[in-house]
This record gives structure tokens, C-alpha cells and sequence, in this order.
């Protein structure tokens, strides 16, 4: 759920209409202008929902304001609901399966742009899901049968009918509601204005005369108060009717839109010129703005990279921008709201700078994407993770006009952000682009065989080992046509980890032993060398060549902590974990899992954690821990559905998983591990991780 990072005022009556309307009804449309506020009660309903659990599985928040493609909705929603789906099937199966027994409020905000697709989607989750209730946000209805449509209304004005209250009309309560959109203006103007008092009945009258010029529309109140820092009360009211009475014959907005238009376009005209300008170029990003992007994509001409730090904190001060709060270590980032975002692209195209913008945007964020990849076996190797994570959407936008404007720039692109994709869970967003981008670049070289082998790496992923394997004789192909090393050593990697997933561990170890002798080097010369010596330590453990296979490991281990690299190291402490456990020596297998779980939650690699959790709890119930070990492997079970498998691996695992349980309910007991299995499936998959690297039990 997002965070409210301003106050909420009023819509007492909304909020109860809304809560009704939950009850009674599967889908809820808040229908309203841009700017009215339909997004923030939805928020607050949605909060209340949650406080007051009325939904036994949660209330999930899915933002759709970023998409611009309807291929991206599935997936968007999917990532909302926790699902990370590695497996084959069609995207709508496997989130049906995945809501299928859960009773939860799911909220789709910002559903104008794909209304349709939105409709389509919403009404197949409302058949295969009976214990879902959708709350939707949108300018215009899905327009589905089930659909209960509320309109939400600027704040009510001194003089206008009030909405009936639950103590009928005309009552306290409605007369309070016609104060709301005063008190949002003292919230707002205490904001800029800190010092600014109310107790003089003018500023007061100027400041009701400001709302009822704005129409009471929460978002255009906001921009007027925005100005308080520099202009008093009654010079905002002075300014602002001006600005109305220029405006009463013009039609570019319907009538209903003309306040906001007019709120939206006067703290344009208010803006310093650079600030306007870097207010039209900010909207060609999709996504949150960080604000080394923004300074990368919009400075040029008059607009230098310190004149765009300098223009977002005037952006930030006239609530054009919102600044986000995050992590201690996060960027500096930005979130512009839809409305305000399509006044600037109107600039923009003014401007005549659509095309120019758009090709920076799509080249900057290509070359993140080269410097993430460069990055990912180092030290930064997490923050890259979160980088790119955090700017999904705009790397998403920018492979979209690549595919369109440079395919053979795109297929570069998707070849360096792919792996990361993968390895979050972003397995059918790469592969969607992977595929248009092969499609659309046919030349081949080395950025067409990186794409390759992203691609069998996510087919594999995917549970098709062998799509998997014949995608990697394809890519061994061109990397021999390449005669490049990374290339080869890529090749080799994909077609070694898929031999050692179909079984065939002998086939695995020569693939990537051989690659390593023909191609020697520096562990980290090239990602792929990693991988290598990865892949050949799973090799020599599943060939049970286990003080070889311990030895490889270690080492291996060794220079990724001293690198601070995490992605390999994880799976180095997993190999140890299987290797010590294959021993008899759970114990040591114990700390390697926890290790190679904590891993990979930095990283958010819910595949990772399956895999680490099943091995942490054959551990615990190899010393005879039955109920904590049942615990931590219902906590697994539960991430494998959220990766859309009962249980993946390497072949050894399946005789593991089988030893796991049936110690584990010789130490227990059938019903006390039947339990503690349950507790552990049914956790907040959050809460239950932490309870098991910690080795806590819930309570009973």
C-alpha cells in the first residue's frame, strides 16, 4: 500500500458510501475528474479495510498509472498480489490459481488509460476468484456487468446542497462536510505557509473565495496553496480571478475540467521559465523520477544539470513534484501526478521536443542498463538490483520506443536488464521483450547471443528445460560465430545448468569445465566466468564429488565476500548448505542456509528463498527440530506457490525434500507437524521468513 504522505481531509459521507459499497458489491468504481481525489479515498477506504480486517488475506494495492501498454497489465496486477510466476502458463491461469481460495480487497488505481483491458481483466478475476472484491479508480467506468459505479465530487462549497449524512440532510455532519475543503486549504497553506494565521476574517474570506473559484477540486487547491510561500492569501485571490476571467470563453478543457485546468495552468504561468521547461521535459518518464535521471534526460539548451536540481526543488515547493520518502540509502526521487503530467506533455509537444526527449530518455536509460550489467558482479551489486527495480517502468518505456526507433539497440538492452529481471521475477516481462527484440534485430553479434542466452535462461527458469536446451545450441552457435569470450562462456553456462536440470550432471560438469579451460581467467573478468564456476560446483555435487564440489564452493564463496557480490555467493552457501547436509553434518548446512536465505531476500529473489528454505528446514529436522522444521518448510511451500511451482531445483533436491518431511514428523508427530506446516503456509510469506532465519515459532 502506498503511504499518505499529506494529510486527508473530510469525505465522511464518500468513505461511508465507499465502505457500503464493499460490502455490497464485488467491483466499486470511484468515477471523478483528474485532480478530484479518487486515488487518495480510495487510499483511505482502502486502509480502514485493512485496520479494521475485514479481508482475512489483505488488501493489495496495484498502481496502473506507469502502463502504456496493455501487455503489461497482467503483470502489474501479478506483481501487486505477491505473485512472482516463473512457470509456463498463461500469465491469467496462473494469477486465477494464485487468488483462487483467498479472500481479499484488491485496488486498481488509474484505470483510464487501459479501461477496456482493465474491464476484460477484472471480470474473468471476479468468475475464478469468489472471495475477491475489487475497488477500481478510473475517469471513466470499466463498463462490465458488475460494476457499481460511485462518482466522487470536488469537496462541497458554502452554499451548495450537502450530501446527505447518516444523520439525514441538512444535519451537523453535513454542514461539517461544507467545511472540508477550508480545512484542506489551512492543511495545505500550513504546509508552504507555516506562520500563515486565519484569525483575520479576510484571510479567511479570501481563502473560501479561492475554493469556490477552484470548484472545492482538491489538486487545484493544493497548487494554489503551493504559492502561499511568496504571495499572501488575498493576492492568490486577487491573481487567481484574473486568471479565471481570461479563461470563461475557452473550451480546450470540458467544463467540469476547466478549474483544474486553469489551477494547473496559472502555477505553470507562475513557474520560472526553466521550471516549466524541465516540467515539460519530467514528462516523459513514466515512473517515479530520480533525480540523477532526470538531470541525465532533461538538461540541455538553456537547462544545465545544476539548473534541473535547482528547477525540482521550485517543482517540489509549488507541489508540481512530490518528493518520495524512501530507505536511508534510496536516490533522491520524484512522483508527478497523471494529471499534472499530462499538462506537461502538452508543453512538451509545443515545445516540439516529444521525439528529442523520448530518444534521450530511451539512450540514458540504455545506458543504465550497460552499467547495471557492469556492475552486477561487484560490490554494488544489490543497489543495482534496487536500481533497477526502482526505474522498471521507464526501462520499460525506453525498450518500447527502441523496438520502434533502434531494434538493435533494444536487443543490447534486453540482453544487459534481462538477467535482472529474471532473477527478481520478472520472467514474463523479459521474456515478452527478449522475444520482440530477437524479433525485430535478426543481425547477429554479441549483443544478439547475450539476448539468446537471457532468453533460455528465462525459458529454463520457466520450468521448459528443453525450449531451454535448444535455445542454448542456438546460442553456442553464434557465440562461436562471435569468437567472443564472454559470448562462449554465456553459452556454456545455459547449457550446463539446463543438462544438470534435465539429470544429466556428467554432460553438465564437461560444458562448463571445458568453457573455464579454454577461456581462463579472473573470477571477476566477466559475469559469465562466475556463472561457470557456479554452475560446475552444482555439477560436481549432484556427480557427488562433494570435497571437490565443498572446495569450489568455499573459494568461490571466499572472493564473492570479499567482493560483496551477493547473487553468486547466495548459491555458493546453498551449495554448502546441500553438500554438508549430504554429509551428515546439518549443523554447518543450517548456517550455510540461513545465509543463502538471507541472501537472497536482499536481493528479492523469491526463487532463491524457496530453494533456501527447503534446505534450511532439512537442516533443522536432521538435528531433530520436527515443529520448527515443519515450520520453515510450510514457509518455503508457501513461496514456491508464490513462484507458481510446487517445488523446482536440481534433481538431489527431491530425495532432500522427502528426508526433510519424514524426519521432521518423526521428531513432531503427525499433528503437532501438521500444524506447525500450516502456520508456516498461511503466514504473511514477510513474517514467516523472518520467523524462520530467526528460528522463532509463532504462537499458537
Amino acid at each position: 500500500m502506498p503511504e499518505e504522505t499529506t494529510s486527508f481531509v473530510g469525505r465522511r459521507t464518500e468513505l461511508i458510501r465507499v465502505e457500503s459499497a464493499l460490502t455490497e458489491h464485488r467491483l466499486t468504481t470511484l468515477t471523478g475528474s483528474g485532480g478530484v481525489g479518487k486515488s487518495r479515498l480510495a487510499l483511505r477506504a482502502a486502509e480502514r479495510a485493512r485496520e479494521a480486517d475485514r479481508y482475512p488475506d489483505g488488501v493489495w494495492w496495484a498502481d496502473l498509472a506507469p502502463l502504456h501498454d496493455e501487455r503489461m497489465l497482467l503483470i502489474t496486477v501479478s506483481d501487486a498480489v505477491g505473485l512472482s510466476d516463473h512457470s509456463l502458463r498463461m500469465p491469467i491461469d496462473a494469477l486465477c490459481e494464485w487468488l483462487a481460495h483467498r479472500c481479499l480487497l484488491l485496488v486498481l488505481d488509474s484505470c483510464e488509460r487501459m479501461a477496456d483491458a482493465c474491464g476484460r481483466l477484472v471480470d474473468v478475476l471476479l468468475g475464478a476468484v469468489p472471495g475477491l472484491t475489487l475497488l477500481t479508480t478510473s475517469r471513466q467506468p470499466l463498463g462490465i456487468h458488475a460494476e457499481h459505479l460511485l462518482d466522487v465530487p470536488p469537496l462541497p462549497l458554502d452554499g451548495e446542497p450537502g450530501e446527505p449524512g447518516e444523520h439525514g440532510e441538512g444535519s451537523q455532519d453535513s454542514q461539517d462536510s461544507k467545511d472540508d475543503v477550508l480545512q484542506l486549504f489551512r492543511d495545505r497553506a500550513a504546509r508552504a505557509a507555516p506562520g500563515l494565521s486565519f484569525d483575520d476574517p479576510g484571510t479567511l474570506a479570501s481563502a473560501a473565495q479561492i475554493c469556490h473559484r477552484l470548484e472545492g477540486i482538491p489538486l487545484a487547491v493544493e497548487l494554489a496553496c503551493a504559492r502561499l510561500d511568496e504571495n499572501t492569501v488575498d493576492q492568490i485571490a486577487v491573481l487567481l480571478d484574473s486568471r479565471l476571467d481570461t479563461l470563461t470563453h475557452q473550451s480546450v478543457w470540458p467544463q467540469r475540467h476547466r478549474a483544474l485546468r486553469t489551477a494547473i495552468g496559472w502555477s505553470h504561468e507562475l513557474c520560472a521559465p526553466l521550471e516549466r521547461l524541465l516540467w515539460a521535459r519530467l514528462s516523459v518518464f513514466r515512473g517515479e523520477i530520480d533525480g540523477d535521471d532526470a538531470r541525465a534526460v532533461c538538461a540541455g539548451g538553456p537547462l544545465t544539470a545544476d539548473g534541473v536540481t535547482t528547477a525540482l526543488a521550485g517543482l517540489v515547493r509549488q507541489s508540481v513534484l512530490r518528493r518520495e520518502t524512501g530507505a536511508a540509502d534510496r536516490r533522491d526521487r520524484y512522483r508527478m501526478l497523471d494529471t499534472i503530467r499530462e499538462y506537461g506533455t502538452m508543453w512538451l509537444a509545443e515545445l516540439g521536443e516529444e521525439k528529442l526527449l523520448a530518444d534521450r530518455h530511451a539512450a540514458h536509460f540504455a545506458d543504465v542498463a550497460r552499467a547495471a550489467h557492469a556492475g552486477w558482479p561487484g560490490g554494488r551489486q544489490i543497489a543495482w538490483y534496487r536500481r533497477i527495480t526502482d526505474t522498471h517502468a521507464d526501462l520499460c518505456a525506453a525498450l518500447d520506443h527502441l523496438l520502434a526507433d533502434d531494434p538493435a539497440t533494444a536487443v543490447e538492452m534486453t540482453g544487459r536488464v534481462a538477467f535482472f529481471w529474471t532473477c527478481c521475477g520478472h520472467l514474463h516481462e523479459a521474456r515478452i521483450y527478449l522475444e520482440r527484440a530477437l524479433d525485430a534485430a535478426p543481425a547477429p553479434g554479441p549483443d544478439r547471443t547475450r539476448a539468446l542466452w537471457a532468453l533460455g535462461v528465462t525459458v529454463m527458469l520457466q520450468g521448459d528445460h528443453e525450449g531451454a536446451y535448444r535455445i542454448g545450441e542456438r546460442c553456442t552457435t553464434a557465440a562461436w560465430r562471435d569468437q567472443n569470450p564472454e559470448s562462449m562462456l554465456s553459452a556454456a553456462y545455459l547449457l550446463s545448468l539446463t543438462c544438470l536440470m534435465m539429470g544429466r550432471a556428467q554432460a553438465s560438469y564437461t560444458v562448463a569445465d571445458r568453457a573455464l579451460r579454454t577461456h581462463p581467467g579472473d573470477f571477476f573478468d566477466s559475469p559469465s566466468q562466475l556463472r561457470c564456476r557456479l554452475v560446475r560446483v552444482f555439477a560436481l555435487t549432484a556427480l557427488g564429488r562433494f570435497e571437490e564440489s565443498r572446495d569450489e564452493a568455499t573459494e568461490l564463496r571466499r572472493v564473492c565476500l570479499d567482493r560483496g557480490e551477493c547473487w553468486t555467493r547466495s548459491y555458493a552457501d546453498y551449495q554448502l548448505a546441500l553438500i554438508f547436509l549430504l554429509q551428515g553434518r546439518p549443523y554447518e548446512a543450517e548456517a550455510h542456509a540461513r545465509s543463502m536465505v538471507a541472501g537472497k531476500e536482499e536481493l528479492g529473489d523469491s526463487f532463491g528463498i524457496a530453494l533456501g528454505l527447503d534446505l534450511l528446514a532439512a537442516a533443522v529436522a536432521a538435528q531433530g527440530d520436527g515443529e520448527r522444521a515443519a515450520h520453515a518448510y510450510g514457509t518455503g511451500q508457501a513461496f514456491w506457490r508464490m513462484v507458481g511451482h510446487p517445488h523446482r531445483g536440481t534433481p538431489e533436491l527431491a530425495q532432500v525434500r522427502e528426508e526433510c518431511e519424514r524426519q521432521a514428523r518423526a521428531a513432531a508427530g503427525n499433528p503437532a507437524y501438521e500444524n506447525a506446516f500450516h502456520r508456516g503456509l498461511v503466514d504473511d510469506g514477510q513474517s514467516g521468513l523472518t520467523r524462520a532465519l530467526r528460528g522463532h515459532l509463532p504462537e499458537n
